[in-house]
């Protein structure tokens, strides 16, 4: 496996490294218009049980090997994903846990220190504290970088110490840049500017389905977040309407008390 793995690295490299020019080729006039990728949204839908199904999945196979989810039972999740026990005790219960215990990764810090040079971050909270769509663009824009310690970087978050874990799903892309000219302090200045993706080794999704593979991805993310939101969501439909019958109500008891007075 670990063969595999280097020979996989060196052909990565290799690819990045026969295409660095294009990935750093100036646009000319009238190139079509670069790629908006900050305005990507997740298009994520809490309520969505098969996505959220799905979107477990994802984490306990891509993600959980590093990541954990201290503030989120296996029990839990069951219950609000429509798991049924066995089907937790078969697919994602790790050997020696319990129902009962917090969803936490197996890996020991002094190893993922030794990797990757930090511990990878819990992400209980990730989505509330970052949004959705920082994370659907997170994993959307990674780009092969040979100057980079792992091979790769990313346009969300540059240098991110995590690597392209999902390059075998998505494929392996380079980032193509312009040349841009702006002003600074008075004077004019060339900056590199992102233009767009170039796919060198597609990947075992074509676009349409690693995009239905983040979406759900970051869907279960965001609810491992705030496990209640939706329950939480549909209570303060019938509260709001409560209060406006409860307004409404003491609006005719006040006409009723005033009406001597006037």
């Amino acid at each position: 496996m670990r063969n595999a793995a280097a020979m996989r690295n060196s052909a990565l490299l290799v690819l990045a490294l026969l295409f660095t020019p294009l990935a750093f080729a100036a646009e000319g006039e009238g190139a079509a218009a670069p790629v908006d990728w900050a305005s990507w949204h997740a298009g994520n839908e809490v309520s969505n049980t098969a996505s959220l199904q799905r979107g477990a999945r994802n984490f306990f196979n891509y993600c959980a090997g590093c990541h954990s989810l201290k503030y989120l039972r296996y029990s839990r999740l069951a219950s609000d994903l429509r798991i049924t026990n066995a089907q937790l005790q078969a697919n994602l219960l790790p050997a020696g846990v319990t129902p009962a215990d917090y969803i936490r990764s197996s890996l020991a810090a002094p190893d993922a220190v030794a990797w990757f040079g930090k511990q990878p971050p819990d992400l209980s909270l990730a989505a509330r504290s970052r949004g959705p769509d920082w994370i659907s663009r997170f994993l959307r824009t990674f780009y092969s970088d040979p100057a980079s310690p792992t091979h790769s970087n990313n346009l969300q978050l540059p240098n991110a110490a995590m690597p392209a874990v999902l390059s075998d799903l998505e494929g392996v892309k380079l980032a193509v840049f312009r040349n841009v000219e702006v002003m600074v302090d008075g004077k004019p200045s060339t900056e590199k500017s992102f233009d767009h993706f170039v796919t060198v080794l597609p990947g075992q999704l074509n676009a349409a389905q690693y995009e239905a593979f983040v979406r759900d991805t970051v869907n279960f993310l965001d609810y491992a977040g705030e496990p209640a939101q939706v329950e939480r969501r549909s209570i303060g439909v019938w509260v709001v309407l409560f209060l406006l019958v409860f307004t409404w109500f003491a609006w005719l008891l006040k006409k009723e008390y005033w009406k001597d007075v006037h």
